[in-house]
């Protein structure tokens, strides 16, 4: 991955220019060359002075990650390429640190981001102040707010973006000293209900319905009398009903959920839900006319089902509010006088109560979310407020809805400028700079049309609407072309002013005004039905009269109790006065703007449409804005930065300055030779008038820059050949050091090889001529010898002829036969254990006769085994196993050896009583003999089959034949016994087998010897191991969780030679012997 490229100044690696300010020159064209050229590099942000301009990428960006936030996190902000984070930084510190209120205001038209502007600042918000599970919860609450009254209740596609905010919010976060945040408060500003009643094609109506309808269970629906098919719902849109890449259903899952957060109740939730069913299934009640006897016509229900169903979710009598649908009250003073609603009055009464209905709703889900994340302490609160509103608007049929929209925008760019103008001389102020007067355009004229109490636009509607007689749109027009002909920002086609009697652009049902933006074209056409927002007072009352808590409390007006004669307030009038108190609330914080863009109106990636751009570039003023910005001075930099930035261009500031910061900027700029007019010095900042200073500043800089690197790489380079030059030098010396001590050490191995080559040639020449000389006193010793054994062989024979002559060999012969065939009868019998042996006939003979007795001995045991059979080999080999186990060890033993090893004592196979015991055991039995097992708790004992086969030791009950135990041989690890003449052993177990549950076995037996001798061949035969065998006289077993010592001691025996058993205690067992 590429390394990150770290940027320690705006003005570093800058794609066209960072800060507006900046370009030069300044015009529309270059403006929006600029603003291309860094969307062109996904570069989508861009500063005017404080200003953030954002352009939505359309697209995700790797630019809002933990990372990023760290990265802008108490950061200056021109310290780093711009970035909404740098903005949310600096109201956030300002807020925190300077215990200053901060609004940011987020402006731009429909999908250029102002809501997910929004969402940025508040996670930026929320990821760096505190942490703790109270705050952790109030952010979370913060954040998932919008979920509800936004992105569900408050949002639609449009034609322009397919999540279009139709109402304007603005949210007060509060926080507490240490900057962490305690709850907020929301306001809204004119939700667009005319939308719950069309929408133009291509649109969609408010999100919620189709999350429901999409969404929601089969039980829920079927709850809220609702069906799945949007086509069922007049108020629905079907050509736009599905949006691409947009799941309903997802998405109403995560409204549910994002109110559960907030903190709504279920019961609440499902209120909620029912006033949105009410509304879907408003728009189905249709009216057909019907002629009274009178004359006039009246209106009825066709279908009274939808009607019946809207009463059973409400709780409305039907009958109340079937009435209310047909006839109208009117109370003036003390008389009321009830008339019939024809079809269309009708349809406007089922519209106007759908709008209200919703409306009130929206208010109510504000009020609800405000009650759950407001500030639960009542200590000082430092605020930072968010404002997200529409933007200027100009479209091909602008009504009343835009009319107004654009009134508030009017305001906002009007405290724009003035709050901007205020900064700036503020800080002139601060820095002790002389304030110039700034020559801008100010929109109050505008703001005095469209707002004076007198002769304003909006009073003179409310004055048509509440006048007596026949009132019509016309008649309005009719009344603004008297006051306002005469405005030079009002134009008519039909005012007195004669310069737009010929303007056919101008149509007779218009009127326009020009707007700081430009001029937009308004339709009088139900301006006056707007206005009103007229709801019949039956209408109030049917809904107050309902059983359903939430709708009775958003129509407090219907109580009876409580009727107000005074007309309710106008639209226009309610929309003033919240604007009102917005522009007041903004006069007390700092401001922070964030003006969006939309590139294409494709809703595209990568795509830069300039004639779009451009419109809004003019109707946000952002040309104004920078001419505002730059009226002064154009760039402003506290001497710190500005030292260490340019620092390198004098000889005298570089490498370090040791006086202060503002003597060293004057020594470079003096040194620069920069004209004195071109700059200003402040308390703390340097001011630079024009652009063009700044950009001469950044060439030398990066010329010098140039210089420097190259100045580096020469040190560098120099450094790298010294260096390389060292090590060369050091390694050659190592190398020949190294080469040296070899050529030592070949030198000398071939000294050494010289030198053994020499001695062993001596060492052979020495040795062979001794060798000679041993051989020649050999030889010599040699025929001495044989001269020797010749001469006494000689002396030898010469005896022996004297003494023996020819008789000698007949005389041996005859001596050999009478001493082997005199003792043919004396030889012993073929018995192994025959000892007699004929004695010797001369002493001389004395180890021959040994030899020939041991001889003799060896054959005729040879002859006796060759008589045996293999099963009685079998029985020898157990006869010699258990001697070499038993002999001299075991008292008992010399008693066993004439006794044969049998093994089935017990006839299992034969005996019918243990037919059961035959069928359980499988394997081949070798031992089988009743034995007796010794209790571990008191010693008694208790007659036991006792069974062994190749792989298990079992124990079985004598009379039954039920095997009671079985342990196999890889559980048996010892056998213990005594050395006395008794038969008593004891069978070890491994600790942790299942077989050792209860402990070692205790057994006395009359046949100890065989019995201990196969178990230990068979175990030895199975495991690959030998069987321990313990004689002694004291020996530990294990009884459950207890060792317990056996302890032989000598005493009467009560049943014959059964060894008699005492347990002493918990940890002694004493066994009597004989």
């Amino acid at each position: 991955m590429a390394k990150m490229e770290v940027k320690t100044s705006l003005l570093d690696n800058m794609i066209g220019v960072g800060d507006m300010v900046l370009l030069e020159p300044l015009n529309e064209e270059t403006f929006i060359n600029n603003l291309k050229k860094r969307f062109d590099h996904s570069e989508i942000y861009t500063y005017i002075g404080s200003v953030v301009i954002s352009v939505n990428p359309y697209r995700s960006l790797p630019i809002y990650s933990p990372e990023k936030v760290e990265e802008y996190r108490n950061r200056n902000f021109y310290e780093l390429s711009p970035h909404i984070f740098a903005l949310s930084d600096e109201a956030y510190r300002s807020l925190r640190d300077q215990d200053k209120d901060q609004c940011i205001l987020i402006t731009g038209e429909s999908g250029a981001g102002k809501t997910e502007a929004s969402k940025l600042v508040m996670s930026y918000v929320a990821a760096v102040c505190g942490k703790g599970a109270e705050v952790n919860q109030v952010k979370e609450q913060l954040l998932q707010m919008c979920y509800v009254h936004a992105v569900a209740f408050g949002n639609a596609k449009t034609v322009r973006n397919d999540n279009s905010s139709r109402f304007g919010k603005y949210m007060d976060i509060e926080f507490d000293f240490k900057g962490d945040p305690l709850g907020g408060v929301i306001s809204n500003f004119l939700v667009k209900k005319f939308r719950i009643l069309k929408h133009p094609r291509g649109e969609r109506n408010f999100h919620v319905f189709y999350q429901l309808l999409s969404g929601a269970s089969e039980e829920l629906l079927n709850k809220l009398k609702l069906e799945r098919d949007f086509s069922r719902y007049n108020y629905l849109s079907l050509d736009s009903a599905k949006v691409n890449g947009v799941d309903d259903a997802a998405n109403f899952r995560t409204v549910r959920n994002a109110m559960q957060i907030v903190g709504f109740m279920d019961h609440e939730a499902e209120s909620v839900l029912a006033v949105v069913a009410a509304v879907l299934k408003l728009g189905n009640i249709e009216f057909k006319p019907e002629s009274r006897v009178n004359g006039l016509d009246e209106s009825k229900i066709k279908d009274k089902n939808e009607l019946k169903e809207i009463c059973e979710l409400t709780g409305i009598d039907q009958s109340v509010l079937e009435r209310a649908f047909s006839f109208r009250t009117v109370e003036a003073k003390q008389e009321k006088v009830s008339t019939t609603l024809n079809v269309a009055q009708a349809y406007y009464a089922r519209d106007a109560l759908a709008k209200n209905l919703y409306s009130r709703l929206f208010s109510w889900l504000v009020n609800r979310i405000n009650e759950s994340i407001k500030a639960q302490t009542k200590v000082r609160k430092k605020v930072m407020g968010v404002l997200d509103i529409y933007g200027f608007e100009i479209f091909e049929d602008n009504s009343f809805e835009q009319f107004i929209i654009n009134y508030c925008n009017e305001k906002l760019q009007q405290i724009f400028i003035e709050l901007t103008l205020k900064e700036e001389q503020e800080e002139y102020i601060r820095e002790d700079i002389e304030w110039t007067h700034i020559d801008y355009f100010n929109n109050a004229i505008i703001c005095d049309l469209i707002e004076n109490n007198t002769n304003g636009i909006l009073a003179m509607l409310d004055e048509e609407c509440l006048r007596p007689g026949t009132v019509t749109d016309e008649t309005f027009l009719e009344k603004l072309n008297q006051v306002c002909a005469t405005h030079q920002h009002f134009e008519s086609r039909m005012s007195k002013c004669s310069r737009f009697l010929n303007d056919t652009s101008l149509p007779h049902s218009c009127f326009r005004i020009q707007h700081y933006a430009g001029k937009v074209l308004y339709q009088v056409e139900g301006f006056v039905d707007k206005n009103n927002d007229l709801l019949y007072r039956d209408l109030s009352q049917a809904m107050w009269k309902a059983s359903h808590a939430l709708i009775k409390s958003l129509f407090p007006e219907g109580n009876p109790a409580k009727i107000n004669l005074k007309r309710p307030p106008t639209a226009g009038s309610q929309f003033k006065a919240s604007v009102a108190t917005l522009m007041k609330n903004l006069q007390t914080k700092n401001p922070n703007y964030i003006r969006c863009i939309k590139p294409n109106d494709k809703k595209a990636a990568h795509i830069f449409t300039e004639a779009l751009v451009c419109h809004q570039i003019r109707y946000l003023g952002l040309l104004e804005n920078v001419r505002v910005r730059r009226a002064g001075y154009a760039f402003r930099q506290a001497y710190e930065p500005c030292l260490e930035r340019y620092k390198m261009l004098c000889k005298q500031t570089w490498p370090h300055w040791k006086g202060p910061a503002r003597s060293g900027v004057e020594v470079l700029f003096n040194e620069l030779e920069i004209p004195v007019e071109e700059y200003s010095f402040g308390r703390s900042k340097i001011f630079i008038r024009n652009p063009r200073t700044l950009f001469k500043l950044e060439d030398l800089r990066k010329q010098r820059l140039e210089d420097l690197a190259t100045l580096i790489q020469k040190i560098y380079r120099g450094w790298k050949c010294r260096t390389h030059f060292l090590l060369m030098k050091k390694s050659q010396i190592v190398i020949a050091a190294w080469y040296r001590r070899y050529a030592q050490q070949k030198r000398y191995q071939q000294t050494k090889s010289s030198a053994l080559v020499i001695q062993s040639y001596i060492r052979g020449w020495k040795a062979r001529k001794i060798l000679r000389e041993l051989k020649h006193q050999k030889r010599c010793k040699e025929a001495v010898t044989t001269i020797a054994a010749y001469w006494h062989g000689t002396q030898v024979r010469r005896e022996y002829r004297k003494f023996f002559r020819a008789n000698a060999g007949k005389k041996i012969y005859e001596f050999t036969c009478k001493i082997l065939l005199g003792n043919e009868n004396k030889m012993p019998s073929l018995s192994p254990i025959d000892k007699n042996w004929p004695s010797r006939p001369y002493l001389f003979l004395d180890s021959t006769h040994k030899e020939l007795k041991r001889i003799f001995h060896l054959w005729r045991c040879k002859k006796y085994r060759d008589q045996f059979t293999d099963q009685q080999k079998l029985i020898y080999e157990e006869k010699l196993e258990a001697s070499e186990l038993f002999k001299d060890k075991k008292a008992l033993y010399p008693s066993s050896v004439g006794q044969p090893f049998q093994g089935a004592y017990l006839e299992i196979n034969k005996n019918p009583k243990y037919k059961k015991l035959k069928d359980a055991i499988e394997e081949k039995i070798i031992i089988a003999e009743v034995v007796n097992k010794i209790n571990r708790a008191n010693g008694k004992s208790t007659s036991r089959i006792f069974l062994l086969t190749n792989n298990n030791l079992l124990l079985a009950d004598q009379k039954s034949g039920q095997i009671k135990s079985e342990v196999p041989l890889v559980d048996v690890t010892k056998v213990s016994m005594s050395s006395q003449n008794d038969g008593f052993f004891a069978v070890h177990l491994k600790e942790g087998s299942e077989a050792a549950s209860k402990g070692d076995f205790l057994f006395s037996s009359d046949h100890l010897i065989e019995m201990a001798t196969k178990l230990y061949r068979t175990t030895l035969s199975q495991t690959k191991q030998k069987l321990n065998i313990e004689i002694s006289d004291e020996f530990l077993v294990q009884f459950r969780q207890d060792k317990v010592c056996v302890k032989f001691i000598q005493g009467n025996q009560k049943n014959g030679s059964v060894p008699t058993c005492k347990r002493k205690n918990n940890r002694l067992l004493e066994v009597a012997v004989p």
